[in-house]
């Protein structure tokens, strides 16, 4: 069974940096996209940064030349590096990851519960 796990979540004041990881779990399957999704209060939840296993990353708007993502296919964990952090950047982040399971080839996705990201002074 795949699993995820975010860490790494926590307070921080304004212009200061924090990062996330994830951890997925099991071994009978593939993985192809990575990514990290948020939700702020009131929200929906929207795409931070995605990294697929062809090397294509993408980030939002919002976040691009602050937020780094990064990937060890090795390890199976995902990484966002947030720098110059903004009170906007308030939320919960949420680990993505889909690809196949190895024996049926069926597709899958998964999301992790999500850690707590709080910029303030």
């Amino acid at each position: 069974q795949v699993q995820v796990m975010e860490s790494g979540g926590g307070l921080v004041q304004p212009g200061g940096s924090l990062k996330l990881s994830c951890a997925v779990s099991g071994s009978t399957f593939s993985i192809d996209v990575m990514a990290w999704h948020r939700q702020a209060p009131g929200k929906e939840r929207e795409l931070v940064a995605s990294t697929s296993n062809s090397g294509r990353i993408d980030y939002a708007d919002s976040v691009k030349n602050r937020f780094t993502i990064s990937r060890d296919n090795t390890k199976r964990m995902v990484y966002l590096q947030m720098n110059s952090l903004k009170s906007d950047d308030t939320a919960v982040y949420f680990c993505y990851v889909n690809g196949r399971k190895l024996k049926s080839r069926d597709a899958y996705a998964i999301w992790g519960q999500g850690t707590q990201v709080t910029v303030s002074s």
